[in-house]
């Protein structure tokens, strides 16, 4: 079968769509990735549903003007993305990293048009109840290396790409490390120094929809707490998959990823499906 592709425009950003369907699986990624995390998750959804896929504003290094986007803005922005290749349906949104923090934000702002969410390996980051759940130690951890990003940010190109790609190669990203730019980083300093206006109008994050959460068990440090996985377990319409893998198992290992992931949406998994 062949599938079907086809680009549009959102806000300047290329919106990649392919595949066959009547669901449509909007797809958002995190740092310091781009629209391409998603590959191996395309290859095995696009002969039955519709995938939708987009660099972050402000993450593409091709741009010569890149910026990030306020919170208020970046939910707009993904609202007019759904609205344009889904005006009639609500969307499967599958989140990673930052896009779990930014998607779960637009989902909450517009619960209707979101019908499930597929979050991986991030949950209630941010909130008390995962800074509880975390040693000193780990702690520690998560601020020095987001405290670097969000510097990096401030730095902008030159210093800050540099210091960007080696907070990337320790992180042993598996993606291109050519992409990975300073304007990346604007999360983080929304986080750390409320840049952008910060993240004081977030909402807490709930599992309001059906909701498959899969997340790596070979990390030093989490960002779900014991709370939102209880929290969905008591939830017959969502399920919890832990993966023996890193952050970006969708990459390190497609195919248990891909089996969970069309295992939970009803779809059989394709014996070509590759990890």
């Amino acid at each position: 079968m062949t599938v079907e592709r086809s680009t549009i425009q959102v806000d300047g950003t290329d919106v990649h769509i392919e595949g066959h369907g009547d669901e449509t699986v909007v797809m958002i990624h995190g740092w310091p990735d781009t629209w391409r995390l998603w590959d191996a998750q395309v290859e095995a959804l696009a002969p039955t549903r519709r995938c939708v896929r987009f660099t972050l504003p402000g993450f593409d290094i091709a741009q010569p003007q890149r910026r990030g986007l306020p919170l208020d803005q970046l939910v707009a922005f993904f609202a007019r993305v759904v609205d344009a290749v889904s005006p009639d349906r609500p969307v499967v949104l599958m989140l990673h990293d930052w896009g779990c923090v930014f998607g779960l934000q637009y989902a909450m702002r517009h619960a209707n048009r979101v019908a499930r969410v597929v979050a991986v390996d991030v949950g209630d980051s941010g909130s008390p109840e995962v800074k509880a759940s975390q040693t000193l130690k780990q702690r520690w951890r998560v601020a020095h290396y987001q405290l670097k990003l969000a510097l990096a940010w401030y730095l902008g190109s030159g210093a800050g790409d540099r210091m960007t790609r080696q907070m990337a190669a320790l992180q042993r990203v598996p993606g291109n490390p050519a992409t990975v730019c300073a304007s990346m980083n604007y999360p983080y300093a929304m986080r750390w120094f409320g840049a952008l206006g910060g993240l004081r109008h977030a909402l807490p994050a709930r599992p309001a929809w059906p909701t498959l959460f899969i997340w790596g068990t070979r990390k030093t440090m989490m960002f779900h707490s014991p709370q939102w996985i209880a929290a969905l377990e008591a939830r017959p319409d969502c399920r919890i998959v832990p993966i023996d893998a890193g952050h970006w198992m969708m990459v390190t290992r497609a195919q248990a990823f891909n089996a969970a992931l069309l295992d939970w949406l009803g779809v059989e998994a394709p014996s070509q499906c590759s990890g």
